[in-house]
């Protein structure tokens, strides 16, 4: 009979079969399923276990005794210690082929069978993220903090980093003058604190308050650097084109934009649209958007200062005319905004996701209220990191009930 399983800092030594949802490599040692991260399928690994709950364990990696033939050096020198990256040690070609596998195993574990074309990469693997958000601890006696980003594994321990090799130039360039002034006040400080960098098209701030502005092809956008936006402005052009164009492919003459912010995919299919309705909670993002609107000349866009979960009984619009574009944050979209969506049965919904594990529990609550997912595009805003963001496209079927080209093509029998 197998003993107990290893209780915490036992070494083990595990054969890495799998890459998890987090791209923590998966190996089994008797009854015991061991997580690992920085590790690869194929590999022999020493690990300590520094938890363990039941049949699970996660462990840290002490050495690699045996590599995979894919194993490549990583570029920062933090990497296995700082918990920004999961996946530097893996070819790019190869994280992509991880992250199109990962959509597809999320649907399919959700009962759907929707074509998931290969994941679009980004045309920079390093140096491409516009934003950044450095942290240090509570200040202990003299010493000047650690300020970077948490430690594997933990959820209070900061790694110390001077440059971070996925952030753009422009971000690097300013960090350790912005570093130095952090550490100089942190002294003052009764506790941790967390800071912003941001650089657009109209350069570098720290100034969480301060308008930036973008461009995304023909758009000029300005925005307060605290709100959300994209933080790949490399390949982010390509996700705008495919949001709008499959946005207006049924044909639909209205557009609404939920969750728009300060009004990037709205504007973005404006041209393509009758009329298009963006909806916000944010009354700061209401205002750039607004403003977005004005400065680049686009008339036929309005936005609401509103909980997008209530627009759908406002709307003087026939549903069948009107396509819906969807961003929420990474838990998905609540239980109230998905009932007001289904009840209003829109012609098209576009869902653009930041987690395919809610993405998927979405798609499928929706397929039965009538409609097929016809496509699921990954995208790789965030190279050498676990975090894949999806474009889903939905038609509704002909009646509710009924059949329409393609309809099997969104869930299974």
């Amino acid at each position: 009979m197998p003993g107990p399983p290893p209780a915490p800092r036992t070494i083990l030594e595990v054969e890495i079969t799998a890459l998890d949802d987090g791209g923590r490599g998966v190996g089994v040692v008797g009854d015991l399923t061991v997580r690992v991260p920085f590790t690869l399928p194929g590999e022999r690994v020493e690990v300590t276990v520094w938890r363990r709950a039941g049949s699970e364990a996660d462990a840290d990696l002490r050495a690699v005794l045996r590599a995979a033939s894919e194993r490549i050096a990583p570029s920062c020198p933090l990497f296995g210690v700082c918990g920004g990256c999961q996946l530097q040690h893996l070819p790019y070609a190869r994280q992509l082929d991880w992250k199109t596998a990962l959509v597809r195993d999320h649907l399919a574990r959700s009962g759907l069978t929707a074509d998931v074309a290969a994941c679009a990469g980004s045309p920079r693997e390093y140096g491409y993220r516009s934003k950044i958000t450095p942290h240090h601890e509570k200040p202990r006696g003299e010493a000047p903090p650690a300020i970077g980003f948490l430690k594997v594994g933990r959820k209070h321990e900061v790694v110390d980093v001077a440059r971070c090799p996925l952030a753009t130039d422009g971000i690097n360039l300013r960090l350790p003058g912005f570093r130095a002034e952090i550490a100089d006040r942190a002294a003052a400080r009764r506790r941790g604190a967390t800071f912003l960098v941001r650089e657009a098209a109209s350069g570098v701030t720290t100034d969480p308050d301060a308008r930036v502005t973008e461009r995304v092809g023909d758009l000029i956008l300005e925005f307060f650097a605290r709100e959300f936006f994209q933080n790949n402005p490399f390949l982010l052009p390509r996700l705008v084109e495919l949001v709008a164009s499959s946005a207006a492919a049924a044909g639909a003459p209205v557009l609404v934009d939920t969750y728009s912010g300060s009004g990037l995919f709205a504007l973005a299919s404006a041209a393509r649209f009758a009329e298009v309705i963006g909806v916000e909670v944010s009354a700061g993002a209401i205002v750039a958007a607004r403003e977005n609107a004005a400065r680049n000349g686009i008339t036929n866009v309005r936005f609401l200062h509103a909980d997008s979960a209530r627009i759908f009984a406002e709307l003087a619009v026939p549903a069948s005319e009107v396509a819906v574009i969807i961003d929420p944050p990474r838990k998905g979209c609540d239980g109230a905004f998905l009932a007001q969506l289904t009840a209003f049965a829109p012609r098209t919904i576009v869902y653009v996701s930041c987690n395919p594990e809610t993405l998927a529990r979405d798609l499928a609550g929706l397929v039965p209220a009538g409609y097929v997912v016809r496509a699921v595009q990954p995208f790789d805003m965030f190279p050498q990191t676990r975090h894949v963001e999806c474009v889903a496209v939905l038609d509704r079927l002909v009646g509710r009930g009924g059949t329409a080209p393609g309809a099997d093509a969104g869930s299974r029998p």
